[in-house]
């Protein structure tokens, strides 16, 4: 009997380990046809489109500003800054999705949003070295997906290097 309870609690921790595989949950956003992810856990904020007021001066970059709830909230244009040309006439929705980064809250402008994704992180890549290299910058890394890749992006970098 001995010998059935040790195969036992062998077999309930290969088990428990089995399921204990990490994921880690991704807001797919699309931007100029490019499957991007932010983790669910940086997202303060979904919107449609919004009402942005540019900012004379500003960067590039900063598409403007908008209110969201009273709060005034930099807006910045994710396609400049991943190098990308303007969107095609009628084809840009401008959603946004809200992040918070150093206290303050910034309104990313995407194309669109996608579906929230869980992953497994052993499937997790570092960057390729094909990968665009402003594209690198601002990316952790990567997910290949059944028929595409998911670039995994980093906020932080995404917002830093911006001079506002």
């Amino acid at each position: 009997m001995s010998g059935f309870s040790n195969a036992s609690t062998t077999r309930k921790k290969e088990d428990s380990s089995a399921s204990s595989d990490q994921c880690s949950d991704y807001l797919t956003i699309i931007i100029s046809g490019q499957m991007f992810g932010i983790p669910v856990l940086q997202i303060q904020d979904v919107l449609g489109p919004q009402k942005v007021t540019k900012i004379p001066l500003a960067p590039p970059e900063v598409a403007g500003s908008l209110n969201l709830r009273g709060r005034i909230v930099t807006a910045i244009d994710v396609r400049r800054r991943l190098g990308l040309g303007p969107a095609e006439a009628g084809k840009n929705r401008n959603m946004s999705v809200v992040v918070e980064h150093e206290d303050e809250l910034y309104s990313l402008v995407i194309d669109r949003v996608g579906d929230v994704l869980t992953l497994q992180t052993k499937n997790f890549e570092s960057n390729p070295p094909t990968l665009d290299p402003a594209w690198r910058n601002v990316s952790v890394g990567v997910y290949r997906l059944e028929k595409e890749l998911l670039i995994v992006l980093d906020v932080s970098r995404l917002l830093g290097s911006i001079k506002i």
